[in-house]
């Protein structure tokens, strides 16, 4: 049973810069597809980024194009968001999430975790 764990969300000003990280435990994300998603407050959750665990399938929303990258490190099982040029609607709560294959449907995504907050000042 896969757990995820977050971490490194925080306060920044517009046009700073988060780097956060999601630890696996339990299995292998080479089996899996790895996502990143968001929740503002009153909206719904948004899927930003996905690939496959063990690379490949990388997609971007329009979004976070050119200012987001998802990595992963498969040595440490952990895969990261690098966040660049925040903008204040970039605030929320970052959830890392595990599925099958690499796409921005929450419904597909099995193992989430615990989410962390991300605000963005002007």
């Amino acid at each position: 049973h896969l757990q995820l764990v977050e971490s490194g969300g925080g306060s920044v000003q517009a046009g700073g810069s988060l780097r956060l990280s999601c630890v696996a435990s339990g299995d292998s994300l080479d089996h899996y597809a790895i996502g990143w998603f968001r929740q503002a407050p009153g909206k719904e959750r948004e899927g930003i980024t996905a690939m496959y665990g063990r690379g490949g399938g990388l997609k971007y929303a329009d979004s976070v194009k050119g200012r987001f990258t998802l990595s992963g490190d498969r040595a440490k099982n952990t895969f990261y968001l690098q966040m660049n040029s925040l903008k204040p609607e970039d605030t929320g709560i970052y959830y890392c999430a595990v599925g099958d294959v690499p796409n921005f449907n929450a419904i597909i995504y099995d193992y989430w975790g615990q989410g962390t907050q991300v605000t963005v000042s002007s």
